[in-house]
């Protein structure tokens, strides 16, 4: 999963990158709503997490302007501002969830987790394609419910193919859900962890293939 954090205060900043990281989620940071609104048009992101008090404005200003522009990208706002009147004036303006300062981050990641597990065109937490069951609320893969083993690249690639199962999905999706902008990543490293992806379903005999078009994309099928 990939989330945009805008938050100007960087403990917070590094707090939240390194908690979420450790969930396997990858996470851009932008510090101000001009800065976010550049970066949410150049990439796709599964949820937004948006703090209020920004420097150049209320962060609520953002979320009309993703909505006027079609983007449905799930929001969830932070807040000090923990009255019923701001809650009620969040939702308002669109915001899907509102969280407020101090908060635990088991809460934070509980509301991250309820957002980012209803993608739009998965209709069940678990999917099943050939031999394969992933859990997209968990993030696990199985074989006829024997846990398959892999690192988190190669899972998080799985993931994004299974979230377009039967359709090409291009290389720079995959980058964008695989590497953070601020990862230094070599030419190659998205092949690489393709290759050992393809090796690791093969010999547990998943019944998938991913099949990709040189320097355009992959998809996943089922093998016949």
């Amino acid at each position: 999963m990939r989330v945009l954090l805008v938050e100007d205060q960087l403990e917070m900043v590094a707090a939240l990158r390194a908690a979420l990281t450790r969930h396997d989620i990858i996470v851009d940071h932008a510090s101000n709503l001009s800065e976010a609104e550049a970066i949410v048009a150049e990439g796709t992101y599964d949820a937004v997490v948006l703090d209020r008090q920004l420097p150049d404005g209320d962060g609520l200003s953002l979320i009309p302007k993703l909505r006027a522009s079609g983007n449905i990208v799930p929001v969830l706002v932070l807040t000090a501002r923990g009255d019923l009147a701001d809650r009620v004036e969040g939702l308002d303006k669109g915001a899907d969830d509102y969280l407020a300062k101090p908060f635990a981050f088991e809460e934070l990641l509980a509301r991250l987790r309820a957002l980012l597990r209803r993608p739009a065109n998965v209709q069940s937490d678990i999917v099943r394609v050939g031999r394969i069951s992933f859990d997209f609320a968990h993030r696990e893969a199985s074989i006829e419910g024997r846990h398959l083993e892999m690192p988190r690249r190669e899972l998080l690639v799985l993931e994004a193919l299974l979230r377009r199962m039967g359709r090409m999905v291009q290389r720079s999706s995959l980058m964008e859900a695989v590497f953070g902008l601020d990862d230094e990543v070599q030419p190659n490293a998205l092949d690489t962890h393709i290759s050992r992806l393809r090796r690791k379903l093969g010999d547990a005999n998943a019944g998938v293939t991913i099949n990709g078009i040189r320097g355009v994309g992959y998809l996943l099928r089922e093998t016949p």
